[in-house]
Formats: structure tokens, C-alpha cells, sequence
């Protein structure tokens, strides 16, 4: 390049005797240059001129002076930071506004820092421990109580009751019968192996029984019908010296009334109202 022609590529003034930027082997006017090609501050909205140093995070641009956290103000030039909405953040700063809050110590859980979750909540992994032995949970399984999360071995030892029927250890719900626990599963009738969980059931010697083999196998059978007295849901029923009737089968044998309340004779485990029994031979 001769003197003769050495000029600003952009406004071709000359450059002899002048300070200049070269761009792309081409020399510019420092106005030009500064007007052309510098980038603008995310911060102050100031071009960043030639002789400053230009920090560019995602295609933004700061002065070194300006590149600070937005929270505390703290120059971020060569330090570590994070962007949140837009907004640079020291780490500590980013820390206090964005990090979770450990659930036991109430402090923040670092960026990069190993942390646990259980319903809902956060834990440093050091704190996320057994309530009884405080060992460390980690990602083994582990029984929650209002009182805290404890390691299998430490609810059992601690809490845990035992299924009746299987003899294992009863972690949630479960079901009470004559003072006995049983896992929901395990909770059958003793004749039939059904389910009882949802279900309707009578019991004999502490042992649960469905409806039906209860009245198979030893409901007391009507008089009349033959059909099985459960006593469920408060059906009534008449009893007389060793018999029993549905109460809507205490019915005088010749005429069918209902005798329930009523006066009435027996002959031969019949029935009778005082008006059809009267001429009989009747027991009483």
C-alpha cells in the first residue's frame, strides 16, 4: 500500500499521519470504524470502541467495565457466572435466587452439586439420611413417616408390623381384624381363598370368612325356608327353643300371618296363630 493512496476504505479520507483500525486487511478511520463495525454495550448502550476490551456471551456484547452481575454488581470478568432471563448472575447470586433450598439444612444446593428429590422436595445427598441410623439413603429404598425417611432395615426394626397370614412386614395400609394386621392381599376367606379387602365377611375361632361359605358351612338354616340366618347387615330374626326363623318367615303355617310380636302354638316345629292352632293338638 503506497502513501499515495492510503485512505479510510469507508468515508476515503486520508489516513496519512492519522490513527487507524485495519478490518480485513483494510484500513478504516477510527470514526468509521467505530461507527461501522463496533458492537454496542448490553449495559450502557455505548459503542465498545477499538481500544476497549469487547466480552460477547450469545452475541452480546459489554464493556469489561460493564460486564457485572446484574443482582450484586460484582465484575464478572474471567469469574464464573450463570444467565437467567436474560440477566448475568454471579453464582452465588444465582445460587440464592434460582437454586433449590435443601429440605433438612434450608440451604441452597449449589449448581452442579449431586442433590436428591423425594416428593417434591430437594436434599443435599449428605443430608438426604436415615432418621434412626443416619446413613446416607442414596437411591436405595426407603419407607417415609411424619416423623421422617427411614432405610428398610431401620422401619422394620422400628415400626413395622407383621402380616398375620405371611409372617412379612406390613409397609403401608394394611387391614385390622380381631386385633391382627393383614397386608390387603393376605386378607381371604379361610374357606374359599376370595379376597375380603372390599368385600362383606363374617368371622368363627377369629378366622374371616366370605358370606357364603360362612352360611355353607355354619349359619343356623330358617325353619321355614331352609335358606341360611346370617344376621348381616342386621337382618332379624325369631328364635324358639332350638329353632330360627327369618323374621319375614314367622309365618303361622295354615293361614300365613305374620306371628312376629304375636301369640302362637307349635306342633311338630310348625306354627300356628291362636285361631288356626285352637282345636289342635299343639305342643304349647
Amino acid at each position: 500500500m503506497t502513501t499515495a493512496h492510503f485512505y479510510c476504505q469507508y468515508c476515503t479520507a486520508s489516513l496519512l499521519g492519522k490513527k487507524y483500525v485495519l478490518k480485513d486487511d483494510s484500513p478504516y478511520c477510527v470514526t468509521c470504524y467505530h461507527h461501522v463495525f463496533s458492537n454496542y454495550c448490553e449495559e450502557c448502550k455505548k459503542p465498545i470502541e477499538s481500544d476497549s476490551k469487547d466480552l460477547c456471551y450469545k452475541d452480546r456484547h459489554w464493556h469489561e467495565g460493564c460486564f457485572k452481575c446484574t443482582k450484586c454488581n460484582h465484575s464478572l470478568v474471567e469469574k464464573p457466572f450463570a444467565a437467567k432471563d436474560e440477566r448475568l448472575l454471579c453464582t452465588e447470586c444465582y445460587s440464592n435466587e434460582c437454586s433449590s433450598k435443601c429440605f433438612h439444612c434450608k440451604r441452597t444446593i449449589m449448581p452442579g452439586s449431586r442433590k436428591m428429590e423425594f416428593k417434591g422436595n430437594y436434599w443435599h445427598e449428605t443430608c438426604f439420611v436415615c432418621e434412626n441410623c443416619r446413613q446416607p439413603i442414596g437411591t436405595k429404598p426407603l419407607i417415609s413417616k411424619e416423623s421422617g425417611n427411614y432405610c428398610v432395615p431401620c422401619f422394620e426394626k422400628e415400626f413395622a408390623h407383621y402380616c398375620n397370614f405371611c409372617k412379612k412386614v406390613i409397609t403401608s395400609g394394611g387391614i385390622t381384624f380381631c386385633d391382627q394386621l393383614w397386608h390387603k392381599e393376605c386378607f381371604l376367606c379361610s374357606g374359599c381363598r376370595k379376597d375380603l379387602c372390599e368385600e362383606q365377611f363374617m368371622s368363627r375361632d377369629d378366622y374371616p370368612f366370605c358370606v357364603d361359605c360362612y352360611n355353607h358351612l355354619y349359619a343356623s338354616k330358617c325353619v321355614a325356608c331352609s335358606k341360611p340366618i346370617s344376621g348381616l347387615t342386621g337382618a332379624k330374626f325369631i328364635c324358639f327353643q332350638d329353632s330360627q326363623w327369618h323374621s319375614e318367615c314367622f309365618n303361622c303355617g295354615k293361614c300365613s300371618v305374620s306371628l312376629v310380636g304375636k301369640g302362637f302354638l307349635t306342633q311338630n316345629k310348625e306354627i300356628f296363630c291362636q285361631k288356626c292352632g285352637s282345636g289342635m293338638d299343639t305342643d304349647i
